[in-house]
């Protein structure tokens, strides 16, 4: 009697899953279905703060408002400014507004906000995630995008006001993006990860700092379809 032997579809079946098992370990994006993420989600819940400025008529916040322009010319050696700024200061003051302590607390507020912008949605942290967008080019290879930034809107990266850093995405990508138009939407799918950033964006007429609080080494960059 013949001895028996291992059928042949066994070794295949063991390469392919090994090849399986391999092919998630190098690609974790491509191991699970991507989450697709709307450009809302990337901003954490607003902390809410005590606004003292609600409460002041239109007028009085005019009278801040020139009040902060006149202390910044005067702090260049503007001394016009500097003798217009003590006056308005005793101006507001006589109306019973403790101009100090609101400048004070508008440099918080001021800080408050700037965190807002910046701050991450941890719970977003280290997810695969799908997301579609515009691309701004940063570096190419080849002729192609290799390094960008993913913007929500076409021709969004630096509007009045900036965006956003939480809502800009910074993108390294070595397969390249082969971009035949700024308009020309894309998605991106892979692990997103909290990583500010500070880039150089160039434009026709000059160059601009545009500062991001998302990073992404994505597993896939397609056409919007």
């Amino acid at each position: 009697m013949p001895e028996a032997t291992m059928p042949a579809a066994a070794p295949v079946l063991a390469l392919t899953l090994a090849l399986s098992i391999s092919l998630s370990m190098a690609h974790p994006a491509l191991a699970r279905d991507a989450r697709a993420l709307s450009w809302a989600e990337l901003v954490p819940a607003p902390v809410a703060y005590e606004n003292p400025f609600d409460g002041l008529t239109g007028e009085q916040l005019d009278d801040l408002r020139r009040l902060v322009r006149l202390q910044s010319r005067a702090a260049s050696g503007d001394s016009e400014a500097s003798a217009a700024a003590s006056a308005l200061q005793a101006e507001v003051e006589a109306s019973g507004l403790d101009v100090d302590g609101l400048l004070a607390q508008r440099r918080k507020i001021m800080a408050l906000r700037h965190a807002a912008a910046t701050r991450v949605n941890e719970s977003l942290v280290g997810e695969t995630v799908r997301i579609p967008g515009y691309v701004v080019p940063l570096e190419f290879a080849e002729q192609k995008a290799v390094e960008f930034l993913l913007v929500p809107t076409a021709g969004a990266c630096i509007p009045t006001p900036p965006l956003p850093a939480n809502q800009l995405v910074h993108v390294r990508y070595p397969q390249g993006v082969e971009l035949k138009g700024l308009y020309d939407p894309v998605w991106v799918e892979g692990r997103i990860e909290a990583q500010r950033s500070l880039q150089e964006v160039r434009y026709a007429d000059g160059d601009a700092s545009v500062e991001s609080s998302y990073f992404m080494q994505p597993a896939l960059v397609e056409p919007y379809r």
